[in-house]
């Protein structure tokens, strides 16, 4: 996993990538929610439930590049079969193609797992 990242950014980098992850998230989560508690189906549920899942990956930071590309996939499916506003299904494309590119940060599940190790003098 972590041939995919040049590195799990840390600081303020990571800090966004953080919210950005977040806020994605809650998005996705939202859309999914909503639409399964709507009364009047115009849509499919089973791409907002696969955004939402993905969703859910992505704020936790685990399989990140998964979570992205099934986020950009799923929203870019939901643009073009016109359900929901398509803005916010490409403006959603985007954020997870970037996570999936940019990576996870470092405060993610996929850092602690595939992150750089450490390695100790065992001298000392």
């Amino acid at each position: 996993m972590q041939r995919l990242f040049s590195t799990f950014a840390e600081g303020w980098p990571g800090a966004g990538l953080l919210l950005q992850r977040g806020l994605t998230s809650t998005i996705l989560l939202y859309f999914g929610a909503s639409h399964l508690l709507e009364t009047t189906r115009s849509a499919p549920s089973l791409p907002y439930l696969i955004a939402a899942i993905a969703g859910v990956f992505l704020l936790l930071g685990l399989w990140t590049p998964v979570a992205g590309i099934t986020i950009a996939t799923v929203e870019v499916w939901i643009s073009l079969a016109g359900w929901g506003n398509s803005l916010i299904a490409i403006v959603l494309a985007g954020l997870g193609g970037t996570v999936a590119m940019i990576g996870p940060g470092l405060w993610s599940i996929d850092a602690r797992l595939y992150g750089k190790k450490h390695l100790q003098d065992p001298r000392h």
